[in-house]
């Protein structure tokens, strides 16, 4: 589904991403770890196209999404939900969600708001369509943006920490959504420092650090049998090896 090879990206003199080669199959769960600054997000910037990588290809079902603008209909396939929510304020939960399938005319204002009342009703938020988000919880507030993905039907959503700005007891409102979506086969890339959701949670987990994936295997052999003597360092520092 989606297949990266030796995607680079400098932010001026500082080199961030040093050659990523990555691959990702349809159903996949990956999770991304490492320490701060090793260019996690930026990788998913990257893949979302947030941010533009210097050279290298990314190839999403056959396309290279850094061709240009005859992408523009491929990448909406590509979803993403943000740490910080990235809702609109002055906007009700029910228009933040419906706002992205109108404006780009993929459905009706109609049938936005019908499926994003359906959407709301599968997760019990339908009673907060109608509120802003100052007026609902953290928790609401990131699953509210899940759904805004949603409601794009994309086929792959990449997850930038989509739980560290909760408060502990919200963090399983967040999580249980995501295993309900992962569930009806969704293909995710996660970015996170909750390594017990990872671990439990992703089928597979790579590793970055300095700008570039030092190890890449199944969850269980990341946090059971790492390899790598800087994953080993890591993992220990954060009390998960």
């Amino acid at each position: 589904m989606l297949k990266i090879n030796n995607l680079k990206k400098n932010f001026g003199s500082k080199k961030v991403l040093k050659g990523i080669n990555l691959e990702v199959k349809k159903g996949e769960i990956v999770g991304i770890i490492g320490p701060s600054g090793c260019g996690k997000s930026t990788l998913l910037r990257c893949i979302n196209l947030l941010e533009t990588p210097d050279s290298g290809k990314l190839m999403f079902e056959g396309n290279n999404l850094l061709d240009g603008d005859s992408n523009k209909d491929i990448r909406r396939r590509i979803g993403m939900v943000f740490q910080q929510f990235n809702l609109f304020d002055h906007k009700t939960v029910l228009e933040n969600i419906i706002l992205s399938p109108v404006l780009l005319k993929i459905m009706s204002r109609e049938k936005a708001i019908k499926k994003a009342h359906e959407l709301l009703g599968e997760i019990g938020l339908e009673d907060i369509a109608n509120n802003y988000p100052h007026e609902i919880s953290g928790g609401q507030k990131q699953r509210v943006a899940i759904v805004r993905t949603l409601i794009m039907k994309p086929d792959i959503i990449l997850f930038d920490e989509p739980t560290s700005a909760l408060d502990p007891e919200m963090i399983g409102e967040v999580t249980n959504l995501m295993r309900k979506i992962a569930k009806e086969g969704m293909t995710m890339i996660i970015v996170s420092h909750e390594m017990n959701f990872i671990k439990s949670f992703c089928t597979r987990v790579v590793f970055m650090d300095d700008g570039i994936i030092k190890e890449d295997a199944s969850s269980k052999e990341i946090f059971l049998n790492p390899k790598n003597e800087d994953l080993k360092s890591f993992l220990s520092k954060i009390n998960a090896y």
